[in-house]
């Protein structure tokens, strides 16, 4: 079992919960993983009912398992810092595709600029909107 395992059921057992299959998969399905929408992790975790892989979002959220990302309206899902390596993201505005990217340059700068108003960040998220290479070819 990885740490990120370990501490996703210390979350769980300090918060009250069970670890159960359902919760397991959802978590193993979004672990390592580009940002999924709820209906790409529904159909990576076929083998959950579709009410429970909902259910152990809604949780997740909650305790600060999962985070969405937003693009307009629409949504995807992906386990929060606390399971990965803090990064930002690049997302394609016609085909939907998330990039992490993880630049120290980036992270210096924000701490900096916080620095510079006194202000003591306690978290945050970049998303950059765009085309990816792809979509930019077919323009």
């Amino acid at each position: 079992m990885s740490s990120a395992h370990d501490a996703f059921k210390t979350m769980l057992k300090a918060n009250g919960q069970s670890i159960t299959k359902a919760r397991l998969r959802v978590f193993e399905a979004l672990l390592g993983q580009e940002p999924l929408t709820m209906h790409a992790l529904v159909e990576r975790t076929n083998d959950v009912d579709r009410a429970s892989v909902y259910r152990a979002i809604e949780l997740f959220e909650h305790l600060g398992i999962v985070q969405r990302l937003y693009t307009g309206w629409k949504y995807t899902l992906e386990l929060t810092d606390k399971f990965t390596d803090h990064h930002h993201h690049l997302t394609c505005v016609q085909c939907g595709r998330t990039v992490p990217m993880n630049e120290s340059q980036l992270e210096d700068l924000i701490r900096d600029l916080a620095a510079s108003y006194k202000f003591k960040p306690t978290a945050h998220q970049i998303e950059i909107q765009g085309l990816c290479e792809s979509c930019q070819q077919l323009s």
